[in-house]
């Protein structure tokens, strides 16, 4: 028995077609998508973005802590799944802690 394709017009979706709360639409009606704005002297703006991404990522201070063993055997276990040294994971989760891309439970 041949199986029949029950999928002969399937329905095409647009991930464009989205239905909006007020506050997303207040959003939305804020921007102007049809005429963006020229960046005046775009050469010093790229230099001062460049300057503050090199300091933000820049790692010019050295800390010491004391953890158990119990918690730095967990962190070298996650770095190598993960294939990181346990010293950028610690980092890595430091920084996502403080800029509140991390829930404390």
């Amino acid at each position: 028995m041949k199986k029949v394709n029950q999928m002969k017009n399937p329905k095409k979706i647009d991930p464009y077609d989205v239905v909006l709360d007020p506050e997303e639409q207040d959003i939305e009606d804020a921007l102007d998508f049809d005429r963006p704005e020229r960046v005046k002297n775009i050469r010093a703006r790229m230099a001062q973005l460049e300057a503050a991404s090199t300091n933000h990522l820049r790692k010019n201070r050295q800390i010491n802590i004391r953890i158990s063993e119990f918690d730095l055997m967990g962190l070298k276990e996650v770095a190598a799944r993960e294939g990181l040294p346990y010293q950028t994971l610690i980092s890595s989760l430091l920084h996502k802690f403080i800029s509140g891309q991390t829930i404390h439970r």
